[in-house]
Formats: structure tokens, C-alpha cells, sequence
């Protein structure tokens, strides 16, 4: 079992969030100034950063770091509103293409994004 944290945004990232992420949430920091705070809790083993429930910084399946605007009702926003970050795939940030159907199939947890 893993715990979350919480750290106050422009503190450096909690020592549970990965060193990968921490490019990715320095950039995210710097494009949104006003954010207050970030949030970590960990979903099928996999670090998920909230900004101020506003933007999610986590990895995909296959490691790369991916970054995402959130929905005001705290759910990932639709197809397309993903934004892969540090060369993540379109498919991966939930992108609206004709393969992302298929590789959704795969993935148990595609619901939760």
C-alpha cells in the first residue's frame, strides 16, 4: 500500500513523487501560478498529481509522463483534452483516433481517466 501527500505548489515535489514527474509538475507550476496545492495519491500503482483539481500529472502504461486537464466535476475532461508530455503518445492522454479504441479495450482502467 502507498500513501498520498499533499505539498503547497512551488515547494518542491513530496519525496514519494517520482523524479520523473518532476519536470512535468515544475512546468504545469509555472503555467498555472495561482495554484495553491498539489495532491498525490497513487492509482494501480501508478503516481497521480493533482494541481488544485484542476490538472493531473501521472505516467502511462508505458512510463512516459503524460499531463491533463481535469473537468469541474473532478473527472478527466473528453477525448482530446490530454496533453502527453515528455513524448507520451496521443493515444495514452486520451485522444480521440481510430487506434485508441482498441488499446482502450486493454487497459482495465480506462474508465478512471
Amino acid at each position: 500500500m502507498q500513501l498520498g501527500a499533499r505539498w503547497a505548489a512551488g515547494s518542491p515535489p513530496h519525496r514519494g513523487v517520482p523524479a520523473a514527474l518532476h519536470g512535468e509538475i515544475a512546468a504545469q507550476e509555472a503555467a498555472h501560478p495561482r495554484a495553491s496545492a498539489w495532491t498525490l495519491t497513487w492509482l494501480e500503482g501508478r503516481p497521480r498529481c493533482a494541481l488544485d483539481d484542476a490538472i493531473v500529472v501521472t505516467l502511462d502504461r508505458s512510463g512516459a509522463v503524460v499531463s491533463r486537464a481535469v473537468a469541474e466535476r473532478g473527472e478527466p475532461a473528453g477525448p482530446g483534452s490530454g496533453s502527453p508530455a515528455s513524448g507520451a503518445s496521443r493515444e495514452d492522454a486520451g485522444a480521440d483516433d481510430a487506434g485508441a479504441e482498441d488499446a482502450g479495450a486493454e487497459d482495465d482502467d480506462e474508465w478512471l481517466r
